[in-house]
């Protein structure tokens, strides 16, 4: 077997305690390297064949790209032909940044901001009310659903529970030909002179226009709620002869509080982003050592918190081990409108979320910080997270990753390594696990000692 493209050819090999090895590994295949310690495994796997096929890839890069990664020296061989661009996953932290997490690692939670900004549904974060924004259109279909011959006066609150005489606001409605409002619960004429209680809370709502509920309406109906919707920022209020009102936004917004939310996007719910990072801790949840005090370490504002899917929100999610939040997700019930959004993105949580519970990692939170998971977690998460990616062509080179798995655990490891395999890549295993060694394709033995 000398054809490059059917395996990786190495001639020379001389890199720390190797004696000028020659050797073909085939490619596209799950290749074992074992042998006792100090044989030269991590030399050949690491040192010697991800060093070159990753030296070169950097090499092919333009030298602006090349200046922002690290390039491995050239390791001490004569030549090495049919590499791959190659990509390492070793038994060694995933990083020191704070702000990583088990969901940011493995671009979970990024499909979480993104489900919550398409789903999610917002309340608010201070009475707790559900929050709805509707369209003009959706106002008129409610509003036309009325009785037949109803009388309904529209009219847009400008003021609400607040003190001042508001002469100015009075003076530009009648110069923009507003002839009526309804003031603290009484209709006046703005050509009336108004004086209103600098001390005391006022509410100020124009007349908008009043209509017969009848076929044929629908137009001026729509005319009239824009201009409402335009005059008061987002806020219409219709109130009908017979004394019932109805309040419509076209803006995320509590009524009540006079809280509204900006248009909900996936990076509200980025505690890397000042849209959504808590304002207090800067969205590191912790202020020197101690908890933060406004978000109580979820590291996000108020109003993201309080955005939530089936009752939960993305802080209470991330908080769940991985096999829960498999549970929630898999028996996720949505409504046919939700559902239709939500499953090309729900289909990628899924999968994440299996890739990484079938390596024997689902007891990990998603919230967990990345500086504290153990060498071998951070490597299955690794792992999971490059059969999440579905590359191909790529040579895989990888350090024991069966230390500290459980048997049965060991068999789904084994699966996921076959899997990467399938996907049309070269896996290379540096193992001593006996089940890895029978489950690969190829087995290269270094010794028979060490040095």
């Amino acid at each position: 077997m000398s054809d490059s493209t059917k395996a990786i050819i190495i001639r020379g090999a001389r890199q720390h305690n190797l004696k000028n090895i020659d050797l073909e590994i085939p490619r596209d295949k799950l290749v074992v390297i074992t042998g006792v310690s100090g044989s030269g495994k991590s030399s050949l796997a690491f040192d010697t064949i991800y060093a070159e096929g990753q030296r070169r890839y950097v090499e092919s890069l333009s030298a602006y790209a090349r200046q922002f990664l690290e390039q491995l020296d050239k390791p001490e061989v004569d030549s090495i032909e049919g590499l791959s661009p190659a990509i390492s996953i070793e038994q060694k932290g995933i990083s020191k940044n704070p702000r990583s997490t088990v969901g940011t690692i493995t671009e979970v939670y990024d499909y979480l901001r993104l489900l919550f900004a398409r789903v999610g549904q917002p309340y608010c974060y201070q009475c707790g009310k559900e929050i709805n924004f509707q369209t003009i259109p959706q106002m008129v279909d409610e509003i036309m659903r009325l009785p037949s011959h109803s009388k309904i006066m529209i009219m847009a609150p400008i003021i609400r529970g607040k003190k001042g005489e508001f002469r100015k606001e009075l003076e530009q409605l009648r110069k923009k030909g507003y002839v009526r409002a309804k003031i603290d619960g009484r209709l006046c004429e703005l050509e009336e002179e108004i004086i209103l209680e600098k001390t005391q809370h006022h509410e100020i709502e124009v007349v908008i226009d009043r209509l017969v509920i009848k076929a044929g309406i629908e137009r001026r109906l729509s005319d009239s709620l824009e201009t409402a919707v335009n005059l008061s920022e987002g806020l219409v209020k219709i109130e009908s002869s017979d004394g019932n009102t109805r309040v419509f936004s076209d803006k995320f917004a509590c009524i009540d509080c006079e809280i509204s939310y900006s248009e909900i996007t996936p990076r509200m719910f980025s505690f890397n982003s000042p849209y959504g990072a808590c304002p207090e801790c800067g969205g590191l949840g912790f202020i020197d050592v101690k908890l933060c005090p406004l978000c109580k370490g979820s590291r996000l504002k108020p109003e993201s918190l309080f955005i939530k899917l089936k009752g939960k929100s993305i802080y209470e999610i991330s908080c769940m081990t991985i096999t829960e939040a498999l549970d929630f997700f898999t028996h996720l019930d949505l409504n046919p409108r939700q559902n239709t959004i939500a499953q090309p993105i729900l289909k990628e949580i899924v999968n994440r979320l299996k890739f990484m519970n079938n390596m024997g990692v689902g007891y990990l939170t998603l919230n967990r910080p990345a500086a504290t998971l153990s060498g071998g977690e951070g490597q299955r998460i690794r792992l999971a997270t490059q059969i999440g990616a579905g590359l191909m062509g790529v040579l895989y080179v990888l350090d024991e990753p069966s230390i500290g798995l459980h048997p049965r655990d060991n068999q789904h490891l084994i699966a996921n390594l076959k899997r990467l395999r399938d996907l049309g890549n070269t896996v290379l295993v540096v193992e001593h696990d006996e089940d890895t060694i029978r489950a690969a394709d190829y087995v290269i033995d270094l010794g028979p000692g060490a040095g």
